[in-house]
């Protein structure tokens, strides 16, 4: 294994992957956060829980029936809370699927990474090309339209004191969750780790409601029970073959 790169600096062309990282995340956030302005956030996070699902995809090429029926049940229900080709489908409900996307990507070269840097690096060059994008997205854009289009383009507004340290409280806990989440996929599989991030939809249906008095109906609850259940039995399926590998290590 090669050693970990523990400062800043990235020597040779380790740099190019770091970036990539970067941009991977940086559009992951773009249009989770661009979703944001569309749709309910029960929703947006619902459907934004489909990056386990890719992780656990991307993690192999070759995957057990058991996972392969989880990623198809996960899947399913994506498609239950989007709703193609009805009525209510709107399109700003796959930008949180096209976040998910990246997102995964973006954990799996996590985990590549980890062999020469470490989730300090990562995370510094990822915040890094956050900062760069969303800098150039403020000089290019402003104007209106689709809730999404419009919190996008919309032109600069000087915010307030009060916005001011929202803003820096989001960074902080934005910074040290980035931090924490880089580590856990740097030292540990994807399939074993990304299925812990659905606590998040807990949070996501009492924030909504609370702030926003949102609440999903019945087909947008059987789409995120079938995401969040598909979860739970990734979470139960890696356990147990990480036991059955423990006891086959004990027995040799």
């Amino acid at each position: 294994m090669a050693r970990r790169q523990g400062n800043l600096r990235t020597p040779g062309a380790g740099w190019r992957w770091l970036v990539l990282r970067g941009c991977l995340l940086f559009l992951a956030n773009a249009s989770y956060y661009l979703a944001l302005a569309a749709l309910p956030l029960a929703t947006t996070v619902a459907l934004y829980f489909a990056a386990p699902l890719m992780m656990v995809a991307l993690a192999a090429l070759l995957l057990g029936p058991a996972r392969w029926l989880a990623v198809g049940c996960g899947f399913a229900g994506v498609l239950i809370v989007v709703r193609p080709g009805s009525s209510l489908f709107d399109w700003a409900s796959l930008l949180p699927v096209f976040a998910g996307l990246n997102y995964a990507l973006s954990m799996v070269l996590s985990r590549r990474l980890g062999m020469q840097h470490s989730a300090a690096v990562q995370a510094f060059h990822g915040n890094l090309v956050l900062l760069l994008g969303a800098l150039l997205l403020s000089v290019v854009f402003g104007g209106g339209g689709h809730p999404s289009l419009a919190f996008l383009i919309r032109g600069w507004v000087m915010p307030a004191p009060g916005d001011f340290l929202l803003m820096i409280t989001c960074g902080a806990i934005a910074a040290g969750a980035t931090t924490l989440l880089t580590q856990a996929y740097r030292i540990a599989s994807p399939a074993a780790v990304a299925p812990f991030e659905y606590s998040g939809m807990i949070w996501g249906v009492v924030w909504g409601w609370l702030f926003w008095s949102d609440w999903p109906d019945a087909v947008a609850w059987t789409g995120i029970t079938s995401i969040c259940g598909t979860g739970l039995f990734v979470v139960w399926h890696e356990a147990g073959e990480r036991r059955v590998a423990a006891r086959s290590v004990r027995a040799a």
